[in-house]
């Protein structure tokens, strides 16, 4: 489970998309990063844009410094990779950020025993974070059901509050008039 949380810890969200990039799965795949950007271009065609992207100068700065952010607080091993890769990158090099189906596709040019094992512990990093996002849309319905019905509840409670209030003041009313002195003649 800790390979999972891992590889979780290395997806991010970019323009929508759930990616990883490409040194992370360098990394993961235990290639160098340059080895794996090459396979993708001898296999171009089985990466279009909503499988596979190049994260702009902006994006790339945005979450480099979120990793950063991210590794230092938590002392772990991924402040070493970004590091490594942030120094080893020209400026003008961005990284690729790969989709969930662009993930798989790599399945099919890199071919090692390491590389398949990965693709798999990945795509069940994936179906994780779907479930769990699946979950927090089913709490977050629920805590508008509640919302709404306490909305109907407090409408509910102020009325009877203000009929308790009438009634009250009814019966401080009757007893004051009943309580008045009286005026006139006194039969005996």
């Amino acid at each position: 489970m800790t390979v999972i949380q891992s590889i979780q810890n290395r997806i991010y969200e970019i323009r929508g998309e759930r990616v990883m990039l490409d040194f992370d799965l360098a990394a993961l795949y235990e290639v160098p990063t340059k080895a794996l950007n090459q396979a993708v271009k001898r296999n171009i065609k089985r990466f279009p844009k909503d499988f596979m992207f190049q994260l702009t100068a902006a994006e790339w700065k945005e979450v480099w410094s979120q990793s950063a952010t991210t590794s230092s607080e938590a002392g772990s091993l991924r402040s070493q990779i970004v590091t490594t890769s942030q120094s080893s990158r020209r400026s003008d090099n961005t990284p690729y950020a790969f989709t969930e189906q662009g993930v798989a596709m790599l399945s099919g040019i890199l071919n090692s025993d390491k590389a398949i094992a990965m693709n798999i512990a990945i795509m069940r990093a994936f179906v994780e974070i779907r479930k769990i996002l699946l979950l927090q849309n089913d709490v977050r319905q629920q805590l508008q059901e509640i919302k709404e019905r306490l909305g109907g509840h407090d409408a509910q409670l102020t009325a009877i509050y203000d009929a308790m209030e009438n009634l009250l003041d009814e019966k401080a009313a009757e007893r004051k008039w009943n309580e008045r002195p009286r005026i006139g003649f006194k039969q005996s």
